[in-house]
Order: structure tokens, then sequence, then C-alpha cells
């Protein structure tokens, strides 16, 4: 295994250097990859899944399964969505900073969450607004 596949950033270095861009980018392809894959999956399922059932519970079972499987698949798809914008944000070289404050949002926060466009201060900030207006 080469040294690139073994690197993990760090708060330690240089923010959004090279390496850091470079893993966050490969880590964020490989989620796509993966929720395609699922994504066609699913579909296969779907596919499959066109039989009629006889028994009312079972015909009831399967419509909650898929309505299910195209709820996630809709949220797959909207997921895919900000990684592509994600993706765009490395090479306009912005990723990695918040879109409010400009401040690094942090490697920690990143690898929890390579999609983040806020950085946790900010993200509640943005939390606590919601809840006050939602409580209106």
């Amino acid at each position: 295994m080469s040294n690139v596949e073994e690197y993990f950033p760090t708060e330690d270095e240089p923010f959004m250097n090279d390496r850091q861009r470079d893993y966050f980018r490969r880590r964020l392809i490989q989620w796509k990859e993966e929720i395609l894959l699922e994504s066609r999956l699913t579909i296969s399922n779907l596919r499959e899944e066109t039989e009629s059932h006889p028994d009312l519970a079972d015909r009831a079972t399967s419509e909650a399964d898929r309505t299910l499987e195209l709820r996630t698949r809709d949220r797959q798809r909207k997921l895919i969505a900000k990684i592509e914008a994600a993706l765009a944000r490395i090479d306009d070289g912005v990723y990695g900073f918040c879109e409010e404050t400009g401040e690094p949002i942090g490697v920690a926060r990143l690898k929890a969450r390579p999609i983040a466009t806020l950085s946790l201060e900010s993200q509640e900030r943005h939390e606590r607004r919601e809840r006050t207006i939602r409580d209106d």
C-alpha cells in the first residue's frame, strides 16, 4: 500500500494543502461511487419487486418497502449533488472554508462531514436561527 493511501489529514499541517485536498477529493469520489452502486442495486430490486401480491398484507408491505426505497433514493440523489458541489469547491480552491465567515471549517469536521460548508460555530448559529423561526 502506498503512502498516499495511508495519509490522514491532521490539524498540525497547513490547512487545505495539496495532500489534504487530494485526500478529501478521493474520499468524496469514493463516497459518490458507493452511493451510485447502492442506487443501481435499489433500481434492480425495485424492478424485481414488480410482481403483484395476492395477499393484501404482502402487497401493503411491498408498497411500504418501495416507498422507503424511493425516499432513500431521493435522499441519495440530493447527497450526490452535495458531493459534486464539494468537489467543485475543491476545484475552485474554496473547499474547507466556511461559506459565512471564510474561516477554516477544520479537518475533524470535514472528516466527519466532508460535504460541510459551514464551520461548527456557523452551523450551530444557523440551527439556532431555524429553531427560533420554527418556534415562532
